[in-house]
């Protein structure tokens, strides 16, 4: 493996085995990520509720009461 394989990756680091351990990233990047990561979540809660009707601010306020 080659870190040009990897073009976020500024190093790799490998275990005894030979086999990637951790990956050192440049803190834009690592922000980036973690950016893309959220988006995708959101996206699909977002897909999850698409078809649930949507509830006035009283019947939202008291469903956070029943948690």
């Amino acid at each position: 493996m080659k870190i040009e394989d990897y073009p976020l990756a500024k190093e790799l680091i490998f275990d005894t085995e030979g086999n990637i351990s951790q990956v050192i990233l440049n803190y834009t990047d690592y922000q980036y990520l973690l950016e893309a990561i959220e988006d995708r979540g959101l996206l699909q809660a977002m897909r999850q509720v698409k078809d649930e009707k949507p509830l006035s601010l009283q019947e939202a306020l008291a469903e956070l009461e029943k948690e």
